[in-house]
């Protein structure tokens, strides 16, 4: 079923689409002879493996196609044969590697993630106790504003305190003094 839609594929494009130097391969299901010529009547230069990569030249006749393969040997096989598509044999080390370097991100970022667990709770104790230290220093700072208005206050009334008593004793001097008798001055014109 497979093979029918490729066949399909490839009798709709034709044979100009096949630029010269693109990239193709051979797909992974099929071992082929590479011809001297386009067709099976023409000398075997060789075979090429499924999946290999290889380069279309661009030129057609029949039902083959021109390439150059891996090893650089040019030549001509099957065109249904050809893919467009990367072959398996192309894609898994590039998938693998992928896998690899996937793995290696996610073993990190679970220790990384241990760690952040780790620093998250410590980060936590942190923040309760300069909590703890924050509403001890404010409660510390409360009590002295309190303090400090406490002693504003006494001084000022300590200082009106002071002062009435200074203005008592100033009204007491004063009236004292008014009471009390002056000496006469001789008079000259007295005998």
């Amino acid at each position: 079923m497979l093979r029918f839609f490729a066949l399909v594929g490839l009798l709709l494009l034709s044979p100009s689409l096949l630029a010269a130097g693109q990239p193709g391969y051979i797909s992974d299901n099929v071992y082929l002879y590479l011809h001297g010529g386009p067709g099976t009547q023409f000398r075997i230069l060789g075979s090429v493996e499924a999946g290999q990569a290889i380069s279309l030249l661009g030129e057609t006749q029949g039902d083959y196609t021109k390439i150059i393969d891996h090893k650089g040997r040019e030549g001509w096989i099957e065109a249904k044969m050809v893919t467009r598509q990367k072959s398996f044999r192309q894609q898994l080390p590039e998938v693998q590697t992928e896998l690899n370097k996937t793995k290696s991100e996610l073993a990190q970022a679970l220790s990384s993630s241990d760690n952040n667990d780790a620093q998250l709770s410590k980060l936590k104790s942190d923040l309760s106790r300069a909590q703890r230290d924050l509403a001890k220093a404010s409660s510390e700072r409360d009590h002295a504003t309190s303090k400090l208005a406490n002693i504003e206050k006494n001084e000022r009334f300590q200082m009106w305190q002071e002062g009435g008593i200074i203005a008592a004793i100033g009204l007491l001097i004063g009236v004292v003094l008014v009471y009390i008798p002056r000496p006469r001055r001789k008079q000259t014109n007295r005998w």
